[in-house]
């Protein structure tokens, strides 16, 4: 059994699947919200929509660096020699945005949730809702950034 391939697709699947929970946990939260906002005021539709959307970034990130691994493994074509240090540090690349995926999407889900109440309470406050469920973002961009670097500048 060759490890260092069994190590790259352990690193597909967290990188892909955790975020992608965080995601889908996220996007939950706030889709249940903005559908007790839509209800009560059916014209704030786009504002919520907005909020709800905002938490399925991290899965997007996570699918972003799946693909990346999947090419350094040469699953589409030519990839880097998979000796089993390379399978590790593609293991170690696909962490960052899995765990900080999975943590920051269901936290981005909460916050937009509380946004989604401050929309149904005051409907002129969406960009203030926006900007308090855009911070958790941030970190979410961490991970990918230093998930990437590691697979694009580690692995070779």
């Amino acid at each position: 059994m060759n490890w260092a391939i069994v190590l790259g697709y352990i690193g597909i699947a967290l990188a892909g699947g955790l975020a992608g929970i965080g995601s889908a946990i996220g996007v939950s939260l706030a889709g249940q919200a903005a559908a007790g906002v839509i209800s009560e005021d059916p014209d704030k539709f786009g504002k919520v929509l907005l909020m709800e959307l905002l938490p399925g970034t991290q899965g997007i990130y996570g699918l972003v660096v799946a693909i990346l691994i999947m090419m350094k493994m040469g699953v589409f074509g030519t990839g880097v020699e998979m000796t089993f240090v390379n399978g590790f540090k593609l293991f170690a690349a696909s962490l960052p945005i899995g765990i900080l995926g999975l943590y920051s999407g269901i936290h981005q889900g909460k916050a937009a949730v509380a946004g989604i109440h401050l929309i149904g309470q005051r409907g002129d406050q969406s960009g203030r809702a926006l900007t308090m469920c855009a911070a958790v973002e941030l970190y979410a961009v961490f991970g990918l950034l230093i998930s990437l670097l590691a697979i694009l500048l580690g692995v070779n």
